[in-house]
C-alpha cells in the first residue's frame, strides 16, 4: 500500500513539473527598445533561450535555439521591439498592431487573420514541405520492411499546415532542392544557411592516412528518417572500414532489435549514444574520422552535416540533405541506396591523402564561412531589409 502511494506521489509531483514546464511556454517575453521603435515583431520560434539565465550558454543541442535570438537581434537591431512566444504555443491572441510575424510552424494560419491587416508574414521553414516530408519518411519505412521484414514507426512525422498558404514570404532553411518543395505556393522564397551552434580549430595534427577508412554518423532521433539503417547495412558489407555512431539509437527499441547486430555484435561499428557536439569526446571521434555519411530522406538544412563539415569532416550526404556538396570536397548521393553508400565510402578511402587533406580544407573553409551566426544574421537582415523594399515599392 505504501509502495502504491509512493508511486502515485511521484507520478502527481512529474505531472506537476510538466504542468509548470508547459505554463512557462505559455509565456510571451517581451524584447523592448528604449527608444521610439519602428514598430513590434512578434516572433513564434523557440522560447526556450529567452527562459534562461543570463549566464546561461544558449543550447547547442539544436540551432533552433541559436536561430531565435539571431532573429530577435536582427529586428531589434533595425529598430523594432520583439515579443516572443513558444511557436508550440496555441492560446496567443495579439493584442497589439505587429510589423511583422515570423513563424515556424502552425501560427501563421491560426493567428493570421487575427493580426493588423499591414502586418507582413513571414513563415520560415526549417524543414522540407511537410508533405514531402512525410512521404519520404514513409518510403524509407516500406523499404525497410521490404529489406529486412519488419515494420517500423516514423518518429519524425509532423501534421501538415497552411503556413506559407497564410504568409506574404518564406524564409527556408536549406538549397535549392529545400526550396523545390515550396515553390508551388508561389510565394517570394529566400533560403538561409543553418548556422552552427560550434566552431573548430582546423585540425593541424590530424593523420589523414591513418584515418582514411573512418566514418562518422552523426544524427538526432528517427534513426529510419535519416538513413542510420542504410549506413549500417553498408558497413556490415565493409568489415575493413570504420563507423562510429552518434545518436540516440538506445532510445528507439524497434529500430535496435532491428539492427542488434550490426549494432553491437560487429567488430568495425562503434556506438556512442548521444554526444555533446561541443564536447572533447566528440572531437576526439572526428579527429578518428575521415567524413561522414549521412543519408536522411527530408531536411531542410541537415544540422548535424554542418557540424561535422565545421570539424573537417568529408561529406557523404543524401541530396535531401539539404546541404550543397561540391565534387572537390564530398560525394552527394542521388539515390542513397546501401550500393551507392558503399561506392561513394570507398571512393573518398582510396584518393592520395593530399587530395583527403585538401578536400577536409575545402569543407572546413567552406562551413566557415558559410554556415556561421554572423552569416545567418547578415543574409536574415539582408532579407528583411530586401523584403521591406518590397513593400514599399508595392505601396503597402
Amino acid at each position: 500500500m505504501f509502495g502504491r502511494i509512493k508511486s502515485l506521489m511521484q507520478h502527481f509531483r512529474q505531472r506537476l513539473a510538466s504542468s509548470h514546464e508547459r505554463a512557462r511556454f505559455l509565456q510571451v517575453v517581451s524584447l523592448e527598445r528604449d527608444d521610439n521603435p519602428r514598430g513590434w515583431v512578434l516572433l513564434s520560434y523557440s522560447l526556450y533561450p529567452f527562459l534562461l539565465h543570463e549566464e546561461a550558454e544558449t543550447p547547442r543541442h539544436h540551432t533552433s535555439h541559436l536561430e531565435t535570438t539571431l532573429i530577435a537581434d536582427v529586428f531589434l537591431d533595425l529598430g523594432y521591439s520583439v515579443d516572443v512566444i513558444d511557436y508550440t504555443n496555441q492560446s496567443f491572441m495579439p493584442t497589439k498592431d505587429y510589423a511583422f510575424l515570423v513563424d515556424i510552424r502552425w501560427n501563421t494560419e491560426r493567428l493570421g487573420s487575427l493580426l493588423n491587416p499591414n502586418c507582413i508574414k513571414i513563415s520560415h521553414h526549417d524543414t522540407a514541405h511537410l508533405l514531402f516530408h512525410n512521404t519520404a519518411a514513409q518510403q524509407r519505412l516500406l523499404q525497410l520492411q521490404q529489406r529486412r521484414g519488419a515494420t517500423l514507426q516514423s518518429l519524425r512525422y509532423e501534421p501538415t499546415n497552411l503556413a506559407i498558404e497564410n504568409a506574404d514570404y518564406a524564409t527556408v532553411l536549406g538549397n535549392d532542392f529545400t526550396l523545390g518543395t515550396y515553390r508551388y505556393a508561389e510565394k517570394p522564397l529566400f533560403s538561409l544557411p543553418v548556422p552552427t551552434a560550434v566552431t573548430f580549430d582546423w585540425p593541424e595534427q590530424k593523420d589523414f592516412d591513418r584515418v582514411r577508412k573512418s566514418f562518422l554518423w552523426l544524427g538526432s532521433s528517427g534513426m529510419v528518417h535519416k538513413g542510420l539503417d542504410l549506413v549500417l547495412e553498408a558497413f556490415a558489407n565493409l568489415p575493413e572500414f570504420e563507423l562510429h555512431v552518434c545518436g540516440p539509437v538506445s532510445g528507439e527499441e524497434r529500430f535496435e532489435e532491428t539492427y542488434f547486430d550490426e549494432l553491437y555484435n560487429s567488430d568495425n561499428i562503434h556506438v556512442w549514444g548521444w554526444v555533446d557536439v561541443g564536447g572533447n569526446r566528440f572531437r576526439e571521434i572526428t579527429d578518428n574520422c575521415i567524413g561522414l555519411v549521412y543519408t536522411s530522406c527530408s531536411e531542410g538544412q541537415a544540422g548535424s552535416v554542418i557540424t561535422c563539415m565545421h570539424a573537417g569532416l568529408i561529406p557523404v550526404v543524401s541530396r535531401e540533405s539539404g546541404v550543397d556538396v561540391s565534387d572537390d570536397y564530398g560525394e552527394l548521393l542521388a539515390e542513397s541506396t546501401v550500393a551507392e553508400i558503399t561506392r561513394a565510402v570507398r571512393s573518398i578511402a582510396e584518393k592520395p591523402t593530399e587530395t583527403l587533406r585538401a578536400m577536409s580544407r575545402r569543407v572546413w573553409e567552406y562551413a566557415r564561412a558559410t554556415n556561421t551566426a554572423e552569416n545567418y544574421t547578415h543574409e536574415f537582415r539582408a532579407i528583411i531589409e530586401r523584403i521591406l523594399e518590397l513593400e514599399n515599392s508595392s505601396g503597402h
